[in-house]
């Protein structure tokens, strides 16, 4: 029997309530220790806003970088590129963040359809992973 990877579903993300982080091969998409160290410095009712804050920060910017890329304005592609990839670091996305740097690189020739796309992904798979931390925060 061949081990399985985890599933990407907020049935497989679990908080270790003893030491408040996430357990590192349960998440992929957010960092753990800096998602771990929000939850033990904040209130949890302010953790919980934070991760709120950010999934409506996010669906926000992610509808401005693909009407920007749908438009073919490159200035607005990058500027949104820009602000997610601040706002994924804040919250330990770091694989969105990094998609997102691409983004907001004006040296990188990527098709920006193709980097909305990988956006749009990483995004959907922090903010399932930080939905399953605000349902059942860490404290």
């Amino acid at each position: 029997m061949s081990p399985q990877a985890p599933q990407r579903t907020a049935e497989a993300r679990r908080i270790d309530h003893l030491i408040w982080q996430c357990e590192r091969w349960r998440v992929n998409a957010i960092d753990p220790d800096i998602a771990g160290q929000l939850a033990r410095d904040l209130p949890r009712d302010d953790f919980v806003r934070i991760i709120r804050t950010f999934e409506q920060d996010l669906s926000r910017l992610a509808r401005e970088l693909e009407q920007a890329v749908a438009a073919r304005i490159l200035d607005d592609y990058r500027r949104a590129a820009h602000s997610l990839a601040g706002a994924a670091a804040a919250v330990g996305a770091s694989r969105l963040e990094k998609v997102a740097r691409l983004g907001m690189d004006h040296r990188n020739q990527a098709d920006p359809r193709l980097v909305a796309t990988a956006i749009r992904q990483e995004a959907e798979a922090a903010l399932a992973e930080l939905a399953a931390l605000a349902d059942d925060p860490p404290g």
